[in-house]
């Protein structure tokens, strides 16, 4: 098969991400154990990086959903 429905769907997912914006970055707790509060992101950016490390930027490949980081609490 052809890659493009894969891609299709991604550049959905990401243009949705970037008209939304503002996405919120979920509490969480670091590699060392430290808690760190939820925060919000700015208009145009959301909450990026890892389940131990998030901060807000611009980069769709560093998306991280509400979805992804709830699922990093369960673990």
């Amino acid at each position: 098969g052809s890659g493009w429905p894969l891609a299709g769907t991604l550049l959905v997912a990401v243009a949705a991400s970037l008209v939304a914006g503002g996405e919120d970055c979920l509490w969480y707790v670091d590699r060392n154990g430290s808690w760190h509060p939820g925060f919000d992101c700015e208009f145009l950016t959301f909450c990026c990086g890892t389940c131990h490390q998030r901060y807000c930027c611009r980069d769709p490949l560093r998306l991280l959903t509400e979805r992804q980081q709830r699922h990093c609490l369960a673990f």
